[in-house]
């Protein structure tokens, strides 16, 4: 049994969590429902959960200011937040489930599965550290981390020490500054969408890259992309108006 608290300031949420967790999920056991932070923490401290399903705006203190407060995070955690709360870009960046209210029912059973064989496999909560510190640093996007998930776990870097992704099938692997490269479960579609909002730039189907590492463009057909690291990127034609045209609205060329 999964030993799971609920923790949300309005009682319909509460209710509403209950119904479907009880008609859906038997391997769930609510051992505790909690309307604030400090009740929340306390029973944590407690009952020692193994999932905990969490509003994050209550009245007082927010679910993440007393999570900040935790000297460890050993439990596996589901927020629900409403759109325009925090950003969610924030939770993507982290790996972290996230629900949005009205919450629906298919939702919560799939983010209670991938809850579940994190439990299962004793997964270490790393991305609640990373989504801590990204909520701190939303004004400054340059120094936001994003958790890298790979066959083995997954890895947390800093976005601006990523140079580039390249496609390899429905895997993607990220070459970094230091010269590591890692290789994600994930395709290149999807760090295209989430990493979008941070100057990264699909120049082909094979390559996304970090226009803060672009340090040369020679033209050509579609042209070549020289980057930080000196590796040259083939820009595709269909692609190539698309990269000159940001390129000179970012950096006034």
């Amino acid at each position: 049994m999964i030993q799971t608290i609920l923790v949300d300031d309005e009682p319909r949420g509460i209710n509403t969590l209950k119904k479907i967790l009880e008609a859906n999920c038997p391997e769930i056991k609510i051992v505790a429902t909690c309307c604030n932070a400090a009740d929340a923490k306390e029973n944590i401290e407690q009952l020692k959960p193994d999932l905990v399903l969490m509003d994050i705006s209550m009245p007082g203190k927010n679910s993440l200011e007393m999570l900040a407060e935790m000297k460890t995070i050993n439990f596996q955690i589901i927020f629900v937040t409403a759109h325009n709360e925090y950003s969610i870009q924030a939770f993507k960046y982290s790996a972290v489930d996230y629900l949005l209210k009205p919450v629906h029912e298919d939702d919560l059973m799939n983010a209670v599965d991938r809850a579940g064989k994190k439990i299962a496999e004793g997964a270490i909560n790393k991305n609640i550290e990373t989504l801590l510190y990204n909520i701190q640093q939303q004004h400054k996007q340059i120094d936001i981390k994003i958790c890298i998930p790979s066959l083995k776990g997954f890895q947390v870097v800093l976005i601006n020490e990523i140079i580039y992704c390249e496609a390899e099938s429905s895997y993607t692997t990220f070459h970094l500054v230091n010269g590591q490269k890692i290789t994600a479960s994930k395709s290149i579609l999807e760090y295209e969408e989430l990493l979008n909002f941070n100057d990264f730039i699909r120049i082909h189907r094979f390559y996304l890259v970090n226009l803060h590492h672009v340090k040369g463009y020679q033209r050509g057909e579609g042209g070549i992309v020289t980057l930080s690291n000196g590796k040259e990127l083939e820009v595709s034609r269909r692609k190539k108006d698309l990269f000159i045209g940001i390129m000179k609205d970012r950096f006034r060329f």
